[in-house]
């Protein structure tokens, strides 16, 4: 039993000598962080060797909030770029990007059956009020 525990001890040990880094070290070529002044302008800007941006930008919004504007991209496996911009103010988080699903387009064909249940649903109403039925009956 001991000799399967030392050798279990010993393999493990090989594997994790033989195992690369989980996690490569990456230089940062930009960190800076202006922290707010007495206005509230504020702005952070970030890159790493690895092709990694985050820019952001904040004021005092006029509601007392905080406006930012801003951006982030990372590469992707296939060279391509992943970018975000956003605002954040008053009007909420407004995101742009490619990466986000796009809803379809309003007004699109509503289904016949779907019309069909929305009919069936006020006939059925108007017959509960001839008939003095409340609708949680």
């Amino acid at each position: 039993m001991k000799l399967i525990l030392i050798a279990s001890l010993v393999a493990a040990v090989t594997m994790a000598d033989e195992r690369p880094l989980a996690s490569p070290v990456i230089a940062i070529l930009k960190n800076e962080q202006h922290t707010p002044d007495e206005f509230g302008n504020h702005n952070s800007d970030f890159e790493a060797a690895n092709g990694i941006e985050v820019h952001i930008s904040g004021s005092q919004g006029e509601s007392g909030g905080a406006n930012v504007i801003g951006s982030w991209s990372y590469p992707l496996e296939d060279g391509t770029i992943a970018s975000l911009k956003f605002v954040a103010d008053e009007n909420g988080y407004q995101p742009e990007s490619d990466l986000l699903p796009v809803a379809p387009h309003f007004p699109h064909p509503i289904p016949q059956f779907v019309l069909d249940q929305i009919e069936f649903a006020r006939l059925e109403d108007e017959r509960r009020a001839r008939a003095g039925i409340s609708a949680e009956e």
